[in-house]
């Protein structure tokens, strides 16, 4: 990937819609997925291959990968959590996998049910199956810059844990304000930090907008010379586990950001608009895409 490109890797499939109320039918996420590949995202994180007690709306994510239209060159990915998690997602035909850790040891708790370094030790048997299987496994760690329960996190404590997924063999570690409580100057002295023992090119940023500041956060991580930002469309999204969390950053927003810049994204702003507002039309509400808002007032 060159320097004046981004690659966009889109979760609203699974991060955003895992916590809508009621049951979503498959047929809008099958639509809402191909839609979102239609308009130029090549990597669409499609489903979650948790237990569906946790997570219901992600139940049948099996179906989900049965029924898209898969597109050339677009990887459809899925979170599992453990080793049947990884294998119903290669049974289900995933391009990629992704398990997920946290920085603050009582969120770990809280989340997963465990501590960080049993969380870790969990991922092996995954890592050990992904390699056997030939698969790809992309690293979360969550509440980079800061937890609901304690606060402010240390930037050496988030390349802990970046360091340990690195080493079990994840290609790229997604680093998530999952409460959005971040600011360029916290994203840019973590970032500082980890730049310092890490590549460009094995971080991603996942910027909640809980405080306004996801654009802002991912601008200073793109300076820093990251190139992989997660972003959902419409601004999709929360998490069940940090209190007061909104959605994701929105991604046309994030590709509007970058266009401004001059950076490629490869996606067509027009039919990702389309895509967000149809979804926000099924669940009933606006799109929470500024970007998408702004075109339909001056439309």
């Amino acid at each position: 990937m060159s320097d004046d490109s981004v690659t966009l890797i889109e979760v609203g499939p699974r991060d955003g819609l895992q916590n809508e109320p009621g049951e979503l039918p498959l047929a809008v996420k099958q639509q809402l997925v191909e839609d979102l590949a239609d308009a130029g995202l090549t990597v669409i994180e499609a489903g979650s291959f948790v237990n569906p007690t946790w997570v219901p709306q992600m139940a049948d994510s099996e179906a989900l990968f049965a029924a898209i239209a898969r597109r050339a060159g677009v990887r459809y990915t899925a979170l599992t959590p453990n080793l049947r998690g990884f294998e119903r997602a290669l049974a289900a035909g995933a391009d990629e996998v992704a398990v997920f850790a946290a920085a603050s040891e009582s969120f770990s708790q809280k989340n997963i049910n465990c501590s960080i370094a049993e969380s870790i030790e969990r991922f092996r048997p995954v890592m050990a199956a992904a390699a056997e299987a030939g698969l790809p496994v992309r690293g979360y760690v969550s509440c980079v810059l800061g937890c609901p329960y304690e606060g402010a996190l240390a930037p050496a404590a988030v390349a802990r844990v970046t360091g340990d997924l690195l080493e079990l063999g994840c290609y790229e570690v997604s680093l998530g304000d999952t409460i959005g409580v971040g600011t360029a100057g916290s994203m840019r002295a973590l970032l500082t930090e980890l730049l310092g023992a890490f590549a460009p090119a094995q971080l991603a940023v996942h910027c909640h907008d809980s405080y306004g500041q996801a654009l802002a956060n991912i601008l200073a991580a793109v300076d820093l010379g990251i190139r992989r930002i997660d972003a959902a469309v419409a601004g999709l999204g929360g998490c069940p586990y940090a209190p007061g969390a909104s959605g994701n950053v929105a991604t046309e927003d994030v590709v509007y950001l970058l266009e401004g810049l001059g950076l490629a994204t490869g996606i067509d702003l027009d039919r990702l608009i389309a895509a967000g507002e149809h979804i926000s039309g099924f669940l009933g509400r606006p799109s929470g895409s500024k970007v998408a808002r702004a075109r339909r007032s001056a439309g």
